[in-house]
Parts: C-alpha cells; structure tokens; sequence
C-alpha cells in the first residue's frame, strides 16, 4: 500500500474535520461523528486520511469504526426506522414488530431497501420503555408500535416521499 495522498471528496472532508480538532487521535470519536454527520456514513476511503492526521494506524481507526455499532459504513436509506429490541420491547412483542417490518420494507434488520428510501435498523434501548414497543424513525420517538401501527408511520414515509 502506497503512502500516496488521497484527493477523494470524502479523504479531503475527513482532513478538515481531523484538523477542527486538532489533529489529536483522542477526538477520534468527535472526529468520526462529525464525518457521519455531515457525510451520511464514514466512508472507506476517509479512514486512511483520519489515520494519517490524528497519527494512528488505518487499524486503529478501522477498529473503532467497526466496534461501535452507532456508526454506519455505507449510505443509508433517506429515511432510518429503528426498532427497540432491548428487554422491556422485547416483552411487548417488539420481535413480532421487526419482523413484520422486515415483511413490510423486503429487507432485513441493517439493512437498505432496495430502492434506497429505508434503512432499518435493531437497536437496544431508545430510552421509551413506559411505552414498549418503541420505534424511532428520523429522530422522532413512537411509542406501543403494534404491526398495525408500523404500516401506519411507514405509510406515512411513502406519503412524504411521494410530495
């Protein structure tokens, strides 16, 4: 592998956020949400130049991306649902929830379907156990998602996109 300097769009945005923090491998968590905030994803091709500025190994870096699961490393759909599946969900049928959704989209959890509008995803906890089972879609939290209920607020996905 070359020491070669990447002119990617991705390895340029990725060398101005590494360098609004300093270049100091402990914002290296600052440093990614940043990029995936302003990206979408952290793209492979941002890990090398993360590396390079805050001085640390690409495996380092690919490390921490792969080993906490908030971050995504390809582009999600428009729209990400997130299904509850910690325990208190789970012992409100939030499994029967997943996957009717899982049915309902043709994609399995973590995945994109196939037209790019949704992303689905499993996470544990989002915080609205009163009101298991809890689904948060674009950042807005619902609470006791019945199946019925999820081919409402995914219906009203399809609305939005069709406006």
């Amino acid at each position: 592998m070359s020491d070669k300097i990447s002119t990617t769009p991705e390895a340029e945005l990725a060398r101005n956020i590494c360098a609004s923090f300093g270049n100091k491998a402990s914002e290296l968590l600052e440093i990614l949400h940043e990029l995936q905030h302003r990206h979408g994803f952290v793209p492979e091709a941002a890990i090398p130049a993360i590396a390079k500025a805050v001085n640390l190994s690409r495996a380092e870096v690919h490390g921490v991306v792969t080993f906490y699961h908030d971050y995504r490393r390809e582009k999600p759909g428009r729209h990400i649902v997130k299904i509850c599946r910690a325990e208190a969900c789970q012992s409100m049928a939030a499994e029967e929830t997943c996957s009717h959704a899982e049915r309902k989209l043709k994609v399995k959890l973590g995945g994109t379907t196939s037209d790019g509008s949704v992303t689905l995803e499993g996470v544990f906890c989002l915080g609205n156990c009163a009101l298991s089972p809890a689904v948060m879609i674009d950042d807005k939290l619902h609470g006791r998602v019945t199946p019925q209920r999820m081919d409402e607020l995914l219906g009203g996905l399809a609305r939005k996109a069709a406006e």
